[in-house]
């Protein structure tokens, strides 16, 4: 067992995995988002320690997180869930959308599970207590910029007792219609033409889509769509 997985919780959904040796690994750039100076500056100090780390924009509502997020094309997104003009939490899907490639990591100081869940079911990789940033969010930010979901035990735990089996979060517009193109049998390349959209970010794509539906073979992700009506029978 995952020395971040306790007894009981479903590893391959809420999952927080040991980070491999980063080496001679890409510097991940990291916007960094928290309406309060002094944390945001504490948190960069931490993150800008890291060789294989850099704090390449910094912003203070969510506002601002989307401009950051469209400007500087961060790996990852550090996010604050309550910011001045909103909750973090309800544009994770828009930016899901919007900036497929930036992958994003929550922090908060709640403890309000079902904005945890609603997270990472619109696609955030990671959810972690403010009170715990320093010994998780490097490995959090890490996980994130493999296509990782981080969730430490605290988080996973609660998330495993309130979780309904069966239940799968819904899939974003995009993600519909990457899904409903992979069904007819299209290619990432072909795909990335019809919808004007990289190879890369229709891979970021498929992933999400793959996380979420708990699907990974093109035959299971087809019969998804079959019985939702995506596409024909």
């Amino acid at each position: 067992m995952d020395r971040h997985t306790p007894p009981g919780v479903d590893s391959q959904r809420y999952a927080a995995p040991m980070s491999e040796e980063t080496g001679n690994a890409e510097v991940i750039s990291v916007v960094l988002v928290d309406d309060h100076a002094v944390v945001r500056a504490a948190l960069r100090a931490l993150l800008d320690g890291q060789e294989d780390l850099e704090v390449v924009g910094e912003a203070e509502d969510l506002a601002s997180a989307k401009e950051e997020v469209a400007v500087r094309a961060a790996r990852v997104l550090v996010l604050d869930v309550n910011l001045p003009d909103g909750l973090a939490v309800d544009i994770v899907a828009e930016l899901r959308d919007t900036a497929p490639e930036t992958q994003i990591v929550l922090l908060t100081m709640e403890r309000d599970l079902s904005l945890a869940r609603r997270a990472l079911d619109d696609g955030a990789l990671g959810y972690l207590f403010k009170d715990a940033a320093h010994l998780e969010l490097i490995e959090a930010v890490r996980a994130a910029a493999e296509g990782r979901q981080y969730v430490p035990p605290a988080v996973a735990v609660g998330l495993a007792k309130t979780t309904d089996d069966g239940e799968r979060p819904p899939l974003s517009p995009r993600e519909t219609e990457v899904l409903r193109l992979m069904a007819l049998g299209h290619t990432n390349r072909e795909i990335g033409e019809e919808l004007d959209l990289s190879i890369r970010t229709v891979e970021t794509h498929r992933a999400h889509i793959q996380q979420k539906l708990g699907l990974s073979t093109r035959p299971e992700l087809t019969r998804y769509a079959l019985d939702h009506r995506l596409i024909g029978a």
